[in-house]
């Protein structure tokens, strides 16, 4: 009940949001630059029409059947992506205009009606071929693009048996109404073909229930590391059922460390694997929250700590607690851009590699990827992270 209440005050305030900015579009689209009849009203029910497709889609999509949701869903979240990338084409084509008008003052040059309609065409079909074309591009790069990242981190407290070991981690991949089994078998071939020690997964793997997705998901127990495969909870699990999920993906043979820490490497050599349940999880189940003195109880001070924690936030704890690599995700680096940007106002670090005090804190910018099928700016990926002793 608590899940469907959330999701339900998230739809509402999205929705209206939605709205209002689709009513931004036609107004800048339709309306200011005087389309003739009867291109205007299709152009009006066009948008319309795909406003109340997104918004008869998002419940569909969580809580329907897949077989039905999916066409529905990639065709909503297309739109999605696309107005977004419209919105922003059209604000920045108003802040233009608004130089333009003050250029005009400043000159004293008068700005009559066929000026300024001249004016908003011009903008209009500026903002509607950056749409389209960077809509486009982004499609391509979501799901023809990823990129296996590589990047060695130097750790003082690493043992030499343990020099050289690798971690491949990926998160944020979205099994769900548009990603599937096709595209899983694709990402667990790939990073088999990396033959890593450790395999992360740092949350955000599903976004439905056990009962949509358990095929969709099978093929994760075909993942192989010489010290298995470790799982964390992402705020998506807990949408979608996390008692759940952390049953399902035990069965097929993860590891969920769920704010406590595990042994890795040979005994006397090894060093310590902790992770810790979403930042948010308190406030989806009873007996879940995010814990990191309690992941830490009973490790040794002298052995190094690998971390993974779905939020970056997360961090500034870590580095109080004195662990040296913090693997996380959520941010999907930013999507699209202008994302990037806004996520820094929730999650002090975004995408790669950073440095907070005496931790290294490595951020992956998503697997998969949420909602549009688009990734503009970004790029989805696969982190093979080689571990070093060394000082920092």
């Amino acid at each position: 009940m608590k899940r469907l209440f959330s999701f339900l005050l998230v739809f509402s305030v999205g929705s209206a949001l939605f709205i209002a900015y689709h009513r931004y579009l036609w107004t800048r689209l339709v309306r200011d630059v005087e389309l003739p009849a009867p291109w205007r009203s299709v152009a009006t029910y066009t948008l319309v029409l795909l406003a109340a497709l997104v918004l008869v889609t998002l419940p569909i999509a969580r809580l329907g059947p897949r077989d039905l949701a999916r066409p529905l869903a990639f065709g909503a979240f297309t739109w999605m992506g696309l107005s977004f990338l419209l919105f922003v084409a059209v604000l920045s084509g108003d802040f233009l205009r608004a130089l333009g008008y003050g250029a005009a003052w400043l000159g004293h040059v008068e700005l009559d009606a066929p000026k300024r309609l001249t004016m908003a065409r011009t903008l209009a079909t500026g903002a509607a071929l950056f749409g389209i074309g960077a809509g486009g591009w982004g499609m391509r790069t979501a799901l023809h693009q990823l990129r296996v990242q590589s990047v060695r981190i130097p750790l003082r407290n690493l043992t030499p048996a343990m020099h050289g070991t690798s971690i491949v981690q990926i998160s944020d991949i979205h099994i769900g109404p548009t990603l599937g089994h096709d595209f899983l078998a694709n990402v667990v071939a790939r990073v088999n073909e990396l033959s890593p020690d450790i395999i992360a997964i740092t949350g955000d793997l599903v976004d439905g229930s056990v009962e949509q997705l358990r095929e969709h998901v099978a093929p994760l127990a075909d993942l192989r590391a010489t010290y298995g495969v470790y799982f964390v909870t992402g705020n998506h699990e807990y949408y979608s059922g996390a008692i759940e999920w952390v049953e399902e993906f035990t069965r097929l043979g993860i590891r969920v460390l769920r704010n406590e820490h595990v042994n890795i490497g040979p005994a006397g050599d090894h060093l310590h694997l902790a992770g810790v349940d979403d930042w948010t999880a308190a406030q989806h189940e009873r007996d879940h929250g995010h814990a990191l003195p309690r992941a830490l109880h009973g490790r040794d001070i002298d052995r190094e700590v690998i971390l993974l924690a779905h939020q970056p936030r997360s961090a500034f704890e870590a580095a109080a607690h004195g662990v040296g690599l913090q693997l996380s995700g959520h941010t999907h680096g930013g999507q699209i851009v202008p994302w990037n940007w806004l996520v820094r106002l929730q999650q002090p670090f975004v995408a790669g590699l950073y440095r907070l005090r005496n931790t290294w804190v490595y951020v992956n910018s998503g697997t998969g990827y949420w909602g549009p099928p688009m990734r503009v700016g970004t790029h989805a990926e696969i982190t093979r992270i080689e571990l070093v002793r060394g000082e920092v």
